[in-house]
């Protein structure tokens, strides 16, 4: 008897199936793991980014730069990380 808990599409899956969705659902979790990292580091460089955008002449604006990129990483590595997570999770 299939299991009522989990979605319409997980419940008559293969072995070979369940072990990819899986490897999937590990995937995303590394992704957000990254997300989180990059956010830490994103907010160490807030510190500098005021400082940077006030002092730095011209277009030279490198911590800026690294906080964009940053922001960027983490809204990349999240949505992915989310998306690759959808579904029931195992329960270990």
């Amino acid at each position: 008897m299939a299991n009522s808990l989990l979605p319409l599409e997980e419940r008559n899956l293969s072995p070979d199936q369940v072990e990819s969705l899986d490897k999937r659902r590990d995937l995303g979790h590394t992704f957000l793991v990254i997300a989180a990292q990059f956010s830490v580091i994103a907010t160490i460089l807030l510190l500098w980014v005021g400082q940077d955008l006030k002092y730095s002449p011209g277009w030279a604006h490198p911590m800026a730069y690294y906080f964009l990129l940053a922001l960027i990483l983490i809204v990349v590595f999240g949505v992915t990380g989310l998306v690759l997570r959808r579904g029931t999770p195992r329960i270990d």
